[in-house]
């Protein structure tokens, strides 16, 4: 659900009229619509999100509960939930421009959104390195396309569906429930207005038939983690000649040997010598790239992180590019030869002598605490 007032989200006023309101979120909708903005998840969110202030304020009674409580209010009446995919928005305001061509009729020709094949899932796992300079993948996806032996029609070739009596093709009856009149499905011919007395071997008369197919997915550079990129028109053929639903590519990052994505940041741990901390030093490490050379500054601390500038991932939403993020831990060795052991020996008697500015202040409190 939005947190967005939902005013705002539509720009209108709070004393904004029904047809104000209307075309406000008319506006929205084409600007953002997903057709229009293949593969955009901010574009789709901005879509959803209008649709759900339009949902809450065309309603006087969401709208009067919002108005004096906000979110608030109508999650206690167990409104505003939103819409979980654009499907549920075409769904329920398929025909608020008028014209019978659906809600986005004039704007994409003729049919709009109001009938559409099945949408598909896949799922695609991706490298760090895949994810931050972009790759094309193909993917395998069986999906319901026409049937090429009755060219989509159900009919066995050389047969034709006839129109249904019960509806006169229409595809829905009218039935009388008291003084009110129910237009319902027509139960013949199940909504479809025609009769198939011969139906095609090959798809049992449904049009349709599956098919393993090859699709290409072009992935962006700066990909988040399950994030959904959407193929317009590869999901499923619908029947008799109902355009395709789309195809959503969920993204999925594989665990890698040294790194982990922050934002748009590259972190990963980078063990390092009590010499090469104190003394500093030049380390080879790993980058999304290949290797680079790191600077250690003289007297890291462990647990400082060390920024090399510009090496992380591109934004998707930007054209900024994130930072790799060292973060220094200082390795104390297990064993000890003995020329080692002696020299931090020597080491440890000079420290006592020369207390650094840190332990000297720990050792004062430590004597003030014990009095």
């Amino acid at each position: 659900m939005s947190t967005r007032d939902y005013y705002d989200v539509l720009g209108v006023s709070r004393e904004a009229s029904d047809d104000e309101i209307k075309k406000a979120y008319r506006k929205l909708a084409l600007k953002h619509h997903p057709d229009k903005n293949p593969g955009d998840t901010r574009a789709e969110s901005k879509f959803k999100e209008a649709a759900e202030a339009y949902d809450v304020l065309r309603d006087d009674e969401k709208r009067r509960v919002f108005d004096a409580h906000g979110h608030d209010g109508l999650s206690g009446m167990g409104q505003g939930s939103g819409f979980s995919n654009v499907e549920d928005v075409f769904s329920m305001f398929g025909d608020i421009f008028g014209g019978g061509g659906g809600a986005f009729g004039d704007l994409f020709g003729g049919g709009g959104r109001t009938r559409r094949g099945d949408s598909l899932r896949a799922h695609l796992q991706l490298t760090l390195e895949e994810a931050a300079n972009g790759v094309q993948r193909t993917i395998q996806l069986r999906r319901m396309v026409g049937c090429g032996s009755c060219s989509g029609t159900g009919a066995r070739a050389g047969s034709k569906p006839v129109r249904c009596g019960t509806c006169s093709g229409a595809g829905q009856v009218l039935r009388s429930q008291g003084f009110f009149s129910v237009r319902t499905t027509c139960p013949a011919c199940s909504g479809r207005g025609e009769i198939i007395n011969d139906p095609c071997p090959s798809c049992s008369s449904s049009g349709l038939v599956q098919k393993s197919e090859e699709i290409e997915v072009e992935v962006p550079a700066g990909v988040e983690d399950g994030m959904i990129l959407r193929l317009t028109g590869r999901g499923n053929e619908g029947p008799h000649g109902i355009p395709a639903g789309d195809l959503q590519v969920v993204l999925g990052y594989r665990p890698h040997t040294f790194f982990r994505r922050v934002k748009d940041h590259v972190c990963f741990e980078l063990p390092i010598s009590y010499s090469q901390a104190a003394l500093g030093a030049e380390i080879e490490v790993p980058t999304l790239d290949g290797k680079a050379v790191l600077t250690i500054s003289p007297g890291t601390q462990s647990g400082d992180v060390l920024r090399m500038r510009k090496m992380g991932f591109c934004s998707v939403h930007s054209s900024r590019k994130g930072d790799q993020l060292v973060e220094a831990t200082i390795e104390v060795p297990l064993h000890l030869g003995q020329e080692e052991k002696q020299l931090l020996e020597r080491l440890a008697e000079i420290e006592e002598k020369e207390v650094g500015t840190r332990r000297r202040g720990f050792l004062e409190r430590f004597k003030e605490y014990f009095g």
